[in-house]
């Protein structure tokens, strides 16, 4: 049970659900409450759909780019760090509000980015039996879930909050983003830099 609590927290973080939040309040401003509802269903459809894929195809693009677990984690890790900090200085650039934005920018790479991805990669790549993949597949799934909760939430929350809230909780979440990404280098670059015999 630990175990899926934590793994759904990582997931949770990973997908920066205030920063999508913020992003799709400012996407759907002169949206009806009725095709907010809807642009959020489809959101959380992408993203499931495209987590799914990468968290299955994981080991197989390792396999084919002849790179180790550990050195994707490295570059996983600085490309984490970077979206950290963009979430933090809110360097985001808004496209136009005329297009469908469900899957592209909202789903990717709103929310699952490049570093998003590659994070993805690794956890799927990791997992060895059943059970773990199993848990971390549920975890991920609930993590999914919950982000599209609060979208579908976004009119409420968006009163409650403002959005001067919605941005304070999106840089909070670049801060916990930030501490994922150091760790992620750090087990890679440990792992890389161990002498094996």
């Amino acid at each position: 049970m630990t175990d899926f609590v934590n793994t759904w927290i990582k997931f949770f973080v990973l997908l920066a659900p205030f920063f999508a939040l913020s992003m799709f309040v400012l996407y759907t401003a002169d949206h009806t409450a009725r095709e907010r509802r809807n642009l959020a269903l489809k959101v959380t459809a992408a993203v499931f759909m495209v987590s799914l894929c990468l968290f299955f195809l994981g080991n197989a693009i390792f396999r084919v780019a002849g790179i180790t677990i550990d050195s994707f984690r490295v570059g996983a890790g600085a490309l984490l760090f970077l979206s950290a900090v963009n979430l933090v200085k809110g360097g985001e650039q808004l496209g136009s509000k005329e297009e469908d934005v469900a899957v592209v920018p909202l789903a990717v790479p709103i929310l699952v980015g490049p570093a998003t991805t590659g994070a993805i990669l690794i956890m799927g790549a990791e997992m060895v039996t059943a059970t773990q993949k199993a848990v971390a597949l549920g975890a991920l799934s609930c993590a999914i879930l919950s982000v599209g909760i609060l979208l579908l939430l976004a009119d409420p929350i968006e009163r409650l909050i403002r959005h001067r809230g919605i941005v304070i909780m999106s840089k909070l979440t670049g801060l916990v983003l930030s501490a994922l990404a150091a760790q992620l280098i750090f087990d890679g670059a440990r792992n890389l830099l161990t002498l094996k015999p």
